[in-house]
């Protein structure tokens, strides 16, 4: 899959570069003070996303050939656009960006089949629907 090694930067930091060329990213991350995360820890966070994302694609777009094929292009695109991050506060970025994506798809994606010239089918996903709480004029008084 992939090699990892670890060697010594100038600063002393021990740094821990792992190449994925089969996902086509990399994260040079030894662990700090300063997120006291562990050496391994943010590796894990990417390859999870990485993970979760195509999971999430392949539920949201299922039985559509031509967006999963879209999704899965823009997934590995935007993950081999920044394989040689190297700065752990971008990472820390890339992740949060990636995991609102993954967020948006899940709760605000539905399909829609056309049926007709004008008309529009949609597949809503069982965990889309939920129970329909009525609106209430009258609001209720804090004691």
């Amino acid at each position: 899959m992939g090699t990892i090694a670890t060697g010594r930067e100038s600063g002393g930091l021990a740094k821990l570069v792992c190449n994925f060329s089969r996902y086509g990213f990399r994260i040079l991350h030894g662990g700090c003070e300063r997120c006291r995360c562990g050496p391994g820890d943010q590796l894990r966070r990417v390859l999870q996303l990485f993970k979760t994302l195509h999971r999430t694609r392949q539920q949201v777009f299922k039985n559509d050939t031509r967006a999963l094929e879209a999704a899965r292009i823009k997934i590995n695109e935007e993950f081999k656009s920044n394989k040689s991050e190297t700065s752990h506060k971008k990472i820390e970025e890339l992740i949060k960006i990636g995991s609102d994506v993954e967020l948006l798809l899940r709760t605000s994606v539905v399909q829609g089949i056309h049926t007709d010239h004008n008309t529009l089918k949609l597949v809503p996903r069982k965990e889309l629907l939920i129970e329909n709480v009525p609106y209430c004029d009258a609001p209720t008084q804090k004691k």
